[in-house]
């Protein structure tokens, strides 16, 4: 690979969680490293921490694309794409309005999908790049409540698999990481976004309020979660390795729900959801 190959690390939704956690630990590990967030002014730590920092919004189409340019005229290509701006929208499916399904897609899986686009053609020119998309344990399993999230997420884990097949002849390498549940304001914020259940008569409250304390347990479990430096940790494994996996998964629950969807049949598994959230209408 040529001294002209850019490795200029481009990474999304850096304001806090995992991607300030990764941006952070790359830069300090020597990598250069564009941080963003849909307001700069919040990433003034990691500017102190050596990052670049600027401006992107994955639901505006100028905002990507000024982005990338940005990278490119000063590095020639970006070497390595962190997708990770996203957010959970919790809520029971028929509870929840379509225009926020619409914007949890937006965000999650299009932002991905556009900015991938972005990113390759710089990355074919050099025969050489990196794409990371944070997925979640939730792109495996869909638990009470996470529906439209956990939509979002196996359709990222669709478009990942066969991207990492469509670019690989390029020198490109995608990779999917797959956390469980992580000690940040992830759930805290799905639960604020949660719907009252006024679209379907309040049948949906009494669950809503089940699946948010389930969930906030689980992200504090100090057996279950992890912190988001365990995931930056990987974040770095799979941009430094030679030959990185197609998938990494962080947090024990992350290996062991799928496991455990997998051996048990649907009516089954149905039974185990029942023990983490009482169903709707029982």
């Amino acid at each position: 690979m040529a001294d002209a190959v850019s490795k200029a690390v481009l990474i999304t939704g850096c304001s806090s969680g995992i991607g300030h956690a990764a941006a952070e630990r790359l830069a300090r590990s020597g990598w250069k490293v564009y941080a963003t967030a849909r307001r700069p002014e919040a990433l003034a730590h990691l500017a102190e921490a050596g990052c670049e920092t600027i401006a992107l919004d994955v639901l505006d189409e100028e905002s990507m694309q000024r982005a990338v340019a940005h990278v490119e005229e000063a590095e020639g290509a970006v070497g390595v794409l962190v997708n990770n701006a996203g957010y959970g929208q919790s809520g029971a499916v028929e509870a929840v309005p379509l225009d926020l399904v619409r914007r949890n897609f937006e965000t999650n899986m299009f932002g991905y999908l556009r900015m991938a686009q972005l990113v390759l053609p710089g990355m074919r020119r050099q025969r050489w790049g990196r794409i990371v998309n944070l997925s979640s344990v939730a792109g495996r399993v869909t638990m009470p409540g996470s529906g439209i999230y956990s939509s979002t997420k196996f359709a990222i884990r669709a478009m990942t698999d066969v991207l990492r097949f469509e670019v690989r002849g390029f020198g490109v390498d995608v990779v999917l990481i797959e956390p469980g549940p992580i000690r940040t304001r992830f759930t805290e914020s799905a639960n604020a976004g949660m719907p009252d259940g006024a679209n379907a008569d309040g049948t949906y409250a009494e669950y809503h309020a089940a699946v948010a304390k389930a969930d906030a347990e689980a992200d504090q479990s100090k057996l279950l979660a992890g912190d988001p430096e365990d995931v930056a940790r990987t974040i770095e494994r799979a941009v430094s390795a030679r030959r990185p996996r197609a998938r990494y998964r962080v947090t024990v629950p992350a290996r062991l729900l799928p496991a455990l969807r997998g051996a048990l049949s649907d009516r089954a598994f149905d039974a185990f959801l029942r023990t983490q959230a009482p169903p709707p209408g029982a």
